[in-house]
Order: structure tokens, then C-alpha cells, then sequence
């Protein structure tokens, strides 16, 4: 009599677990960031707000999201030293998996066995398992170490290379550390602090419409604190500012401070007969434009917005609504608009944007140090356009996002030397900074501020 057959018949496929909410939401904003060139922190809160992610797992997700990005430099170094293999030779999928998990080996408190688990079970549901194995034996050979070990072996010399060395521990591009020392003209220490406070995330800054609202009555109303320099100044303690009925309503604005002092300095500027013609030469968004018309309609005074790009002169219209303000879609290299014919005018040049890198956590990877030339010859032809459309005795304002000196006295100097200008001492401008010089520059370690540069200039 034969036995009947005991084999276990066909193998059941292993079933996955995939990411966490948490966990996929920081991986899709990774995706999106590199693959379609997204920027984090306008995915981000859309992807939260459409899956309905909050609280702890909100947080978490940021966290990952933003640590990641910011810290893509010293993962990818580690990654490379691990894997045995250059990070441009890893897939594309695996590679932001390994980041993900890389980040949270290091720079988290997560479990190690949790970190590397979820990301292995991700990349076999992602690719396959012999790549999920890769994966996994590259993150435990990372965690077999700490970041500071890792970091020790990786860096260059402090000794050798003290700025390089600042660089890549606070994980940026050495030219963009450069640059910030060059602007800074300070020691070692300072630079630090710098590349130290591009790391934090920044407290939410939002501006009072004058007119509607003062500062300490909005902070009342939004449970935050006024600000320090700018009177129109709201700190927030947490939260997403674009849920509050202030903001939503149009009586309030989330900017930086720094771009709020920008906006007032022009109008405090000295102007011989002030006749109340007012021009943002580079409005898109339109956040300074709004603060612009506010005060202007205080003073009697009208703005002209100029924005060539469609979306962003949409911006400057809802941002404005209820404003008196003109938006002119056109070029602010060829305005068409009559020469001399404005009293206050201000350049908020388009630029690199290193001095507001901590609002933009993939912004100094995407960066490239041939980025600079154009933008300064754009700098200097919008200046020029600036300069003849301001009447005799009339003032430019001249600001950027940026303190890299080719965006900033580089574009001021070149001004002087070729346009009927003088340089305006700015500092009082800004009371109640306090600085020296005849341009003002703004930092984050310093001010808690975007890295703002301005400078004055009179037509004579």
C-alpha cells in the first residue's frame, strides 16, 4: 500500500510589510525631490494634509523627510564607504531607501532593527529580494557604527581643510561653506554656527497687514509671540500657519522677517519729494509687494508690481487682493514703463537662495557653483533697469536671498561704477539691527532672520 504524498506543495509567495504612513510619506517626498526635481517643503505638508497624517507621525515624517534631504552629502558618503560602490551606481529606488534608513541609523533615535527592517521589506516590495539583501547588508554595516565614527574616517582634515571639515559634518557643499565664510570675514566658530543653524527648522514668521492688524494683536489671536526687529513681526510656535483664520482671510502673511525688513526699508529710505510712485521690480510672490501697498496705502503712496512669469503674477494678485497695486506681466529688464518715473523702487534680485537654505532642506545639493554667473549678469541688468526707471533724488532698494558676495557688494559695486547712484548708509533702515557698513546683511545665527543682504542706493 503506498503512502500518500507529504510535500509541501507549491511555496507560498513571502508577504511584505510595507512602510509605515510615517515612514512612506518621508519616502515619496524623497522620490518627488529626486526624480521631479520637487521641493520638500511644498510636498511635504501635501502629502501629510492628503493622507491625513498628524501629530507624533506628522512629526516623525518630517523629520525624516527634511533630515534626510538636508543630510543627502554625508549619507551618500557613507553609503558609498558601505556599499563598496560610488552612490551614482545604486538604482535610484534603492538609493533613496538606503538614505531613508541611512538617516535613521544615524541621526535618529529609532531602533536599529526597526530602521533597517522596514527598509528592507520597502525595497523587496520596491524591486526584488536579491536587491532587498543588498539593502540590508549595506545598512548593517552601517549601523555597526555611529555617525561620530563615521564621520571621523569620512571628513576631511580640520587641520588641513578647516572649512571642508565644517562642511561635511554639517553636511553641506564645500563651495556653499566657502561662500559663507568669504561673506562672513569671521573665525572658524561663527562659520559653524552658520552651517549649524541651516540644520534647525525654523520658527514660522508671519507679518501683520498693517493697517488691519498690529503685530501683538495678531499674536493674540494665533497664540504667538511679536517679533523682535520688525513691527509687523508674529513668531508661531508651531502648527501649519496656513490653517489659521488670519492668515486664510488675507490679514496676515507668512514671511520671514528678514524679507519684512526688506519691504519696510524701502519706505523708510530718504527720498527728496516723495510723489507716491512705488515699484516691486521682481514681485513674484508677492509677499513683499503685499507689505509694500499695505504700507503705501498709509502713505498715499501706489505700488506697480512687475512679474514676467504667469503663476508667480498670480501669486502677486491673490497676495494683494483688496490692495491697490498694478501688476504688470512683463520683464523687469524691459519694462516699458516711462524712465525716471518712480520715486522708491525695490530689487528683490532672483538669486541662488543659499541664505535661506534652512527653509529649503534639498536646496544646497541642487545647487551648483555655475549657478552664479547668470545669475549675477541677471542681478546687474535688473539693477540697471531699476536704476533708470527712479527719478533723480528717488531711492533703489537692492536685496537678495543670498550673501554670497558675487550676488551681493559684487552687483552693489558694479552699480556705482556704472550708474549715476550712491550708496545710502541702509543699517538705519533696519533700526533695530544694529551693524556696520553701507550695505546690511542679515544671518540666522545671528538675527534668526534669512541670510537677507540690502543695500540703498540714490540717483543722483
Amino acid at each position: 500500500m503506498s503512502r500518500p504524498d507529504r510535500g509541501r506543495g507549491p511555496r507560498r509567495p513571502t508577504r511584505r510589510t510595507p512602510l509605515d504612513p510615517a515612514r512612506r510619506v518621508a519616502y515619496d517626498t524623497l522620490r518627488a525631490v529626486t526624480e521631479r526635481d520637487a521641493y520638500a517643503n511644498l510636498t511635504l505638508p501635501a502629502l501629510l494634509r492628503e493622507r491625513n497624517i498628524t501629530d507624533r507621525d506628522a512629526a516623525f515624517a518630517t523629520e525624516l523627510a527634511y533630515g534626510t534631504c538636508r543630510s543627502l552629502g554625508v549619507l551618500d558618503a557613507v553609503i558609498a564607504a558601505a556599499s563598496g560602490r560610488p552612490v551614482d551606481q545604486i538604482d535610484g529606488v534603492l538609493l533613496d531607501l538606503l538614505r531613508l534608513g541611512a538617516y535613521q541609523l544615524l541621526r535618529t533615535r529609532v531602533d536599529a532593527h526597526a530602521a533597517v527592517d522596514t527598509t528592507v521589506e520597502q525595497a523587496a516590495i520596491e524591486v526584488d529580494t536579491p536587491r532587498a539583501g543588498f539593502v540590508n547588508g549595506v545598512l548593517r554595516s552601517i549601523s555597526k557604527r555611529d555617525e561620530q565614527s563615521w564621520m571621523a574616517e569620512l571628513a576631511p582634515s580640520a587641520e588641513k581643510d578647516p572649512v571642508g571639515h565644517l562642511a561635511f559634518t554639517h553636511s553641506h557643499p564645500r563651495w556653499i561653506a566657502q561662500c559663507f565664510a568669504d561673506a562672513l570675514g569671521a573665525d572658524a566658530a561663527e562659520l559653524e554656527d552658520l552651517l549649524s543653524s541651516d540644520d534647525h527648522r525654523p520658527v514660522v514668521h508671519l507679518a501683520a497687514r498693517p493697517g488691519i492688524r498690529t503685530s501683538e494683536e495678531l499674536a493674540a489671536a494665533v497664540d504667538g509671540t511679536p517679533g523682535r526687529y520688525s513691527p509687523y513681526a508674529v513668531y508661531l510656535a508651531g502648527g501649519d500657519p496656513g490653517l489659521l483664520a488670519p492668515v486664510r482671510d488675507g490679514e496676515a502673511l507668512v514671511q520671514d522677517e528678514g524679507s519684512q525688513l526688506v519691504a519696510r526699508a524701502l519706505t523708510l529710505a530718504p527720498v527728496e519729494g516723495d510723489g507716491g510712485r512705488w515699484l516691486d521690480l521682481c514681485a513674484g510672490p508677492g509677499g513683499k509687494t503685499a507689505l509694500l501697498a499695505a504700507i503705501a496705502a498709509g502713505a498715499g503712496a501706489r505700488v506697480t508690481a512687475v512679474e514676467p512669469t504667469p503663476h508667480r503674477a498670480d501669486f502677486v494678485e491673490r497676495n494683494t487682493k483688496g490692495l491697490d497695486v498694478e501688476v504688470l506681466r512683463v520683464d523687469g529688464r524691459d519694462t516699458g514703463l516711462p524712465a525716471a518715473s518712480f520715486d522708491r523702487v525695490l530689487v528683490d534680485a532672483p538669486c541662488t537662495g543659499l541664505g535661506a537654505l534652512r527653509r529649503r532642506p534639498e536646496a544646497r545639493w541642487r545647487r551648483q557653483p555655475g549657478d552664479v554667473p547668470p545669475l549675477v549678469k541677471l542681478q546687474r541688468e535688473l539693477l540697471a533697469s531699476a536704476i533708470a526707471l527712479t527719478r533723480p533724488g528717488g531711492v533703489v532698494l537692492y536685496a537678495t536671498c543670498s550673501p554670497h558676495l558675487a550676488e551681493t557688494v559684487g552687483v552693489v559695486a558694479d552699480a556705482v561704477r556704472r550708474h549715476p547712484v550712491e550708496p545710502i548708509d541702509t543699517w538705519p533702515l533696519f533700526d533695530p539691527v544694529v551693524g556696520k557698513g553701507s550695505h546690511v546683511q542679515l544671518w540666522p545665527h545671528r538675527h534668526g532672520t534669512d541670510a537677507m543682504f540690502a543695500a540703498a542706493l540714490q540717483v543722483r
